[in-house]
């Protein structure tokens, strides 16, 4: 069912496959507890496990209607009716699906049903009849496991196949690979010297594409045609307005370096990359616009019905909010916005990256509420300053000697000014800096601890930003608006 359903959305929206719109359906359900859990857990696995999940539930939900049907083939075919409807209606609920797309499902309990009932037919005849020898079951028994097992094989390459169908007739993935960036208008300052320390255990400074973290509510990445794509901007504005992607080329477009961080990422994680972006000035569109007394805030929605709350004030200052179209000198890659989103220095993603952005509504906080503000999170989301250590890991055993501990530290559109280290619970002292690239990106840092003597040890990392404002100690869990708390690891010294 869920192969010939998989197989035939590859003719259809990408969004109106059953497997990929019951997971989302399920994560629009599940409880903000349960979704924190997840992110913390699994970090950027978490669609992994949910497709795991989904698919232990679908082989045991098999199974039971498989024994059902030994009872009542009737009662097995409703089961298998009921279960399309759920998924048909977790397709329909998909915010770029129509009432066709619920086809490919519609295939899937057709095909389904008619496999039950051959299979049916065929564990019936290994029950002998009371004129048959006992062991005439046997060939029918072989079979019933020889004809499960194709069906099993059948069902693997009709997914397979169907992503490969799905790609050749993917006119976004061609679209893309065409794309030529325009130059910029405002090209990005060039990189200071030494903003890498040069350790190879450090993270690069600029985060590649294929490494920067993804955390969005997406099961099945969208799959949008530039051509086809278009930003309406409207709401409490003088001037409502549609732009397609040939008119955004057309803008006067700048670039930035701008480090990206996820509310969920706990203290010393990993939920946080740097990037070089390209794009247009959302302060120049909502110049455009022309918001009208009293809004507050735009409400950005994406094309597969994900929505971010920001406030107008950012949107509208001196600070480098852009249209995004470009990451890192090419094309946003799909998993991170293709063709276009939104980023946004000071906040966290869940208020601001808005990924495939379609829709830009200005309105007020009092009048609408975004995904996760539903969900239990705070509609605004500065960022917190933080600061981690990258090396050495966790729990790792390193030379006596000379111990050299490096990281990174990040207070958007304020910067980082100091960072300190302590090792054990001796004195704080002050680590080198690498240099500064803007206010907006973290900053290396290293501490070289000379003479570390063998043994268990610990190490607390803490930083200051440009006013001297030191990073709080408060402990604080990423729910409702970001984790806070100073760092420390253990490790040993050998």
């Amino acid at each position: 069912m869920f192969a010939v359903a998989q197989f035939a959305s590859a003719f259809f929206n990408s969004a109106s496959s059953p497997f990929f719109a019951l997971g989302s359906a399920i994560i629009d359900l599940t409880p903000p507890w349960l979704k924190d859990f997840a992110i913390a857990t699994f970090g950027t696995n978490d669609k992994l496990a949910l497709f795991f999940s989904i698919a232990a539930v679908a082989t045991v939900l098999s199974a039971l209607i498989g024994l059902l049907a030994k009872r009542s083939f009737a009662l097995a075919c409703t089961a298998i009716i009921a279960l399309a409807v759920v998924m048909s209606s977790a397709v329909a609920a998909r915010a770029s699906t129509s009432l066709l797309d619920i086809t490919p499902t519609v295939l899937g309990a057709v095909a389904g049903i008619g496999i039950l009932q051959w299979l049916s037919r065929l564990i019936a005849a290994t029950t002998p009849r009371p004129s048959q020898d006992a062991d005439a079951s046997g060939p029918s028994r072989r079979t019933f496991l020889l004809s499960s097992a194709l069906t099993l094989a059948a069902a693997a390459i009709a997914t397979g196949v169907s992503t490969s169908l799905a790609a050749s007739r993917n006119m976004a993935d061609a679209a893309r690979k065409a794309l030529r960036l325009p130059r910029p208008r405002t090209k990005a300052k060039a990189l200071p010297a030494g903003v890498q320390i040069d350790d190879p255990n450090m993270p690069q400074f600029i985060t590649p594409n294929r490494n920067f973290y993804r955390i969005d509510t997406a099961l099945s990445v969208p799959q949008v045609d530039p051509a086809q794509w278009s930003l309406r901007v409207h709401g409490m504005v003088e001037n409502e307005f549609t732009m397609t992607f040939d008119e955004l080329l057309d803008q006067e477009l700048v670039e930035t370096h701008l480090t990206l961080t996820c509310v969920s990422n706990p203290v010393g994680g990993d939920l946080v990359g740097n990037a070089k972006w390209l794009g247009y000035p959302l302060r120049h569109l909502l110049e455009r616009a022309i918001p009208q007394a009293g809004a507050d805030m735009v409400l950005s929605t994406s094309h597969d019905g994900f929505s971010a709350s920001t406030p107008l004030e950012v949107l509208s200052d001196d600070r480098m909010a852009l249209l995004a179209i470009g990451m890192n000198d090419e094309p946003l890659p799909f998993e991170h916005g293709f063709p276009v989103r939104m980023v946004v220095p000071g906040l966290y993603g869940y208020v601001s990256a808005t990924k495939w952005v379609i829709d830009l509504e200005v309105t007020r906080f009092q009048d609408k509420a975004a995904y996760w503000t539903t969900r239990g999170w705070s509609e605004r989301g500065p960022i917190k300053m933080s600061s981690r250590i990258d090396t050495p890991r966790p729990f790792a055993k390193v030379p006596a000697g000379e111990v050299v501990l490096g990281g990174t530290a990040w207070a958007q559109t304020r910067g980082i000014s100091r960072v300190q280290v302590q090792i054990d619970d001796g004195p704080w002292e002050d680590a080198e800096l690498a240099a500064e690239a803007s206010l907006d990106t973290w900053r290396q840092w290293r501490f070289a601890w000379k003479d570390a003597a063998p043994g268990a040890h610990s190490a607390t990392v803490r930083a200051y930003d440009s006013q001297g404002l030191l990073q709080t100690r408060e402990k604080a869990n990423p729910v409702p608006n970001g984790a806070s708390g100073w760092q420390r690891l253990q490790f040993t010294v050998q």
